[in-house]
């Protein structure tokens, strides 16, 4: 799939607010991971952002604290891609974490154009145990959950394979449901791009 174009559509911040007018009807695909994963790297390198960043980057966790909506323009049809909150930022207060939990909550499960979830993972620690809980959610929800294991520049290529190998029997899925991905060298940027457009093409016009 090759991106043509991409906007920022706008924000929910709200449990049962309504998406943004402009990605209405539009197949969506939602990003989810733990604050400090690599999320709106990837997002950037993914869209061909990395010049211009779309998505905000921060070295503080917690600073998405809105579900944002992108509306891409591509060869596969046009999509809605979705950078929900970053989760398990344990200094945040518990009301905001709450808040958070509704209006992800609300989203996955309202959304009707919601075609899949591309759930983060860092290649260097495996699932913590937030990431188990978002996991078992998004099973539990039976949603289609495609792996990306970020920061994969971080490692040697020997115990980058090791860790795939480790993590995908943690998961419980094969290698075809994993991507290593680095926001820094764009492996992966390829694969993950056909896996979107895979979930999209179907229905995007």
């Amino acid at each position: 799939m090759r991106i043509k174009s991409v906007e920022f559509a706008g924000a929910i911040g709200q449990a049962g607010q309504a998406g943004p007018e402009m990605v209405r009807g539009l197949p969506q695909v939602a990003f989810s991971g733990r604050s400090n994963v690599g999320k709106s790297s990837l997002i950037n390198r993914l869209l061909g952002r990395t010049r211009t960043p779309i998505a905000r980057v921060s070295g503080t966790p917690g600073k998405t604290q809105e579900i944002n909506f992108f509306r891409v323009r591509s060869d596969a049809g046009e999509f809605a891609l979705v950078d929900l909150p970053g989760y398990g930022f344990a200094r945040a207060p518990e009301a905001l974490r709450e808040k958070w939990r509704k209006l992800i909550d609300g989203y996955l499960r309202e959304t009707e154009e919601l075609r899949g979830v591309v759930q983060l993972v860092d290649i260097r620690h495996g699932p913590t145990a937030d990431d188990d809980r978002a996991i078992n959610y998004l099973a539990d929800l039976g949603l289609p959950v495609l792996f990306v294991l970020t920061k994969s520049d971080k490692l040697r290529t020997q115990k980058r394979k090791q860790a795939i190998l480790e993590i995908g029997a943690r998961l419980a899925v094969g290698e075809e449901q994993l991507i290593a991905f680095s926001a820094l060298s764009g492996e992966g940027v390829e694969e993950l791009l056909e896996a979107v457009g895979g979930l999209v093409a179907d229905e995007a016009g």
